[in-house]
C-alpha cells in the first residue's frame, strides 16, 4: 500500500474513532435528560456583523448570539471561543465564575456543536470585539468532524457534493451564492421596470421537441404516457405573445441530457423572454442596457475582472454580422463563395471541418469557420448577428436575404451568454423546419422527436412581430462573481455517483 493510501487509511480510522467518542457524549447527554436535538428555539438577538460594525450602540448591551463552534481556546477557569453565524464570526469570553456548571460542559462541547450565548458585549485588552458570556447552550450536537483545521476543505469534489460543508469550511462560498441572489433580483427588477410579466410555464412537456438538445425522458403513471422535462422555455411563451400578453419573461429550470464541463451543467437557469412588435435590434439594445445595469448595481461598477481579464460592461458593445466576423477573423469571405461546393473547396484549403461534409452548406461552412476562428476572440462584449438559416430554425428570415436569419448572439470573455431572434411567425415556413429539424434529429437516433403541432396551430392564429431573446443566468452569475466553473455558482450541481 503506497504512502497517499496508507494516509487516507489512517484520516479514515481517526474519523471512526472522533464519531464514536462524540455519539458517547450526545448518549451521555441524553441519559442526563439534556438531549440538544430537544431544542426548538432559541432567542438570538444580533449577529456578528451587526455587533461589530456597531459597536458602540452594543457595547455593554445584553445580546444572544448563536451559530457554529469553530474554534475554542480552554485556558483553565477561563475560555475563549469563536462562533460561526449566518453574517460572520465573532469571539466570546467565558468562564466558570460566570456560568458554573455550564463551563464545565462547555469545555465538552466539540468543534463544530451549534451553541447559543446570552451575554454582554464589550472589548478585549487586544481589541477584539467579543461576547462576556452569562450563559451558554448547546443547541444542536454535530457527530461529524468539520474539515482538519476548519479551513481545510479545498478537494473541488468534496466541496461540491458536500455544498454545506464548503459553506461552512469556506465562509467566501457564502458571498458567491449571495451575489446570485442579488443577480437574480436585479435581473426581475429590470425586467419588470420595463413593463415585462413574469410568467411560469410546464417543466413536464409531453413530446421530445426537434431541437438539438437532448431531453430527460420519464413516465407518466396516471396517463401512461411518456414525457420529458424542458429543454427551453421558448415555445410555451411564445403562445402567450399570441394569446395577447405584450412582454413576458420566465426564470426557468433547464434539463438537458448532455455532457458536463465547466460552462455546462445537466440542469441549469435561464431567463428567457418575448416582445411584441418588436424585432432583434430591441433585444439587442435591451439586452445591452440589462447587462450594464445588473453590473452597476450589483458590482459597483460597469468594469469588472474575470479571471485575470478586465471587461468592459459599460462602452457600447462592437456589433458584427457572422460573416464580417468571419472575414475578419478568418480571412475568408463568405461574399466569395459562389457555390456550396465553393465554399467547402475553401474549408478544406484552410483545415476547417465541416460536420455536414459532401453535404455542407454555404451556411454551414460559415458556421464552422466561425466556431474555428471567431468565438476566442470575442472577449469584450460583442454581438454576433444575421445567422445562417441553417442553425436558426425559430428565426425569421432576413428579407433582403434569405439565407440568412434576423438572430444574434453575445459573446464576454469568449463565451456564448445569450441568444436572440425575431422571431419567426410564418406557420408555413415553421413547420417545414420543423420537419427538418426533427429528420435530422431521428437520423442521429433520436427516435421519439415529434414536430410540435400544438406549437404551429398557435402560429396559425397568428403571432405578431415578437423579439426574443434568451441567456443562461449561471453563466451571468459565473461572469460577474468572477467564477471559473459553472459548479462554483449552482448549490448543488450534478455529480458523478461515488462507488461505494
Amino acid at each position: 500500500m503506497d504512502e497517499k493510501n496508507l494516509n487516507s487509511v489512517q484520516e479514515e480510522l481517526d474519523i471512526n474513532e472522533i464519531c464514536r467518542i462524540r455519539r458517547e457524549k450526545l448518549q451521555a447527554l441524553k441519559d442526563a435528560g439534556k438531549n440538544p436535538f430537544e431544542k426548538v428555539k432559541y432567542d438570538r438577538t444580533a449577529f456578528s456583523t451587526q455587533i461589530k460594525e456597531d459597536y458602540a450602540n452594543f457595547e455593554g448591551k445584553e445580546v444572544g448570539i448563536a451559530g457554529r463552534l469553530i474554534s475554542k481556546r480552554i485556558m483553565g477557569k477561563a475560555s475563549f471561543a469563536v462562533i460561526l453565524d449566518g453574517q460572520g464570526t465573532i469571539q466570546s469570553y467565558l468562564s466558570i465564575n460566570d456560568l458554573g456548571d455550564a463551563y464545565l460542559e462547555f469545555k465538552d462541547y466539540d468543534i463544530g456543536d451549534i451553541i447559543g450565548i446570552k451575554g454582554s458585549v464589550f472589548t478585549t485588552r487586544t481589541g477584539e470585539i467579543s461576547v462576556h458570556a452569562h450563559s451558554v447552550e448547546l443547541l444542536s450536537k454535530s457527530l461529524l468532524p468539520l474539515p482538519e483545521k476548519y479551513h481545510g476543505l479545498k478537494d473541488e469534489d468534496t466541496r461540491y457534493r458536500q455544498r454545506e460543508i464548503d459553506l461552512i469550511a469556506n465562509p467566501e462560498v457564502k458571498k458567491t451564492f449571495v451575489m446570485r441572489s442579488k443577480i437574480m433580483k436585479s435581473i426581475r427588477n429590470y425586467l419588470d421596470g420595463v413593463g415585462y410579466l413574469e410568467v411560469d410555464t410546464p417543466v413536464l412537456q409531453p413530446l421530445e421537441i426537434g431541437a438539438a438538445a437532448r431531453p430527460f425522458k420519464t413516465h407518466h403513471n396516471a396517463l401512461d404516457i411518456d414525457m420529458y422535462l424542458r429543454i427551453e422555455t421558448e415555445l410555451y411563451l411564445k403562445r402567450l405573445i399570441v394569446g395577447g400578453f405584450d412582454k413576458v419573461y420566465e426564470v426557468g429550470r433547464i434539463f438537458r441530457n448532455e455532457g458536463m464541463d465547466r460552462s455546462h451543467n445537466p440542469e441549469f437557469t435561464t431567463v428567457e423572454m418575448y416582445q411584441a412588435y418588436s424585432d432583434y435590434q430591441d433585444m439587442m439594445n435591451l439586452i445591452e442596457d440589462m447587462y450594464r445595469t445588473i453590473t452597476l448595481e450589483v458590482c459597483g461598477t460597469d468594469k469588472i475582472t474575470y479571471q485575470g481579464v478586465d471587461i468592459d460592461m459599460g462602452k457600447k458593445w462592437e456589433r458584427l454580422t457572422m460573416v464580417e466576423a468571419v472575414k475578419k477573423y478568418a480571412g475568408v469571405d463568405y461574399n466569395d463563395w459562389a457555390t456550396d461546393e465553393d465554399a467547402r473547396k475553401v474549408a478544406k484549403e484552410k483545415g476547417v471541418e465541416v460536420e455536414e461534409g459532401d453535404e455542407a452548406t454555404k451556411g454551414h461552412v460559415l458556421i464552422a469557420f466561425f466556431d474555428a476562428f471567431v468565438e476566442d476572440k470575442l472577449v469584450q462584449p460583442t454581438f454576433i448577428y444575421d445567422y445562417p438559416v441553417e442553425n436558426s430554425p425559430l428565426a425569421k428570415r432576413k428579407p433582403t436575404d434569405p439565407a440568412f436569419t434576423e438572430r444574434f448572439e453575445y459573446f464576454i470573455y469568449a463565451r456564448e451568454m445569450g441568444n436572440a431572434f425575431s422571431e419567426l411567425n410564418d406557420p408555413i415556413d415553421q413547420k417545414e423546419r420543423f420537419v427538418k429539424q426533427v429528420e435530422a434529429k431521428r437520423a442521429k437516433g433520436g427516435n421519439d422527436a415529434k414536430v410540435d403541432e400544438d406549437f404551429v396551430t398557435a402560429l396559425e392564429y397568428g403571432l405578431p412581430p415578437t423579439g426574443g431573446l434568451g441567456f443562461g443566468v449561471d453563466r451571468l452569475v459565473m461572469l460577474l462573481t468572477d467564477s471559473a466553473s459553472i459548479r462554483d455558482v449552482i448549490l448543488f450541481p450534478t455529480m458523478k455517483p461515488i462507488k461505494k
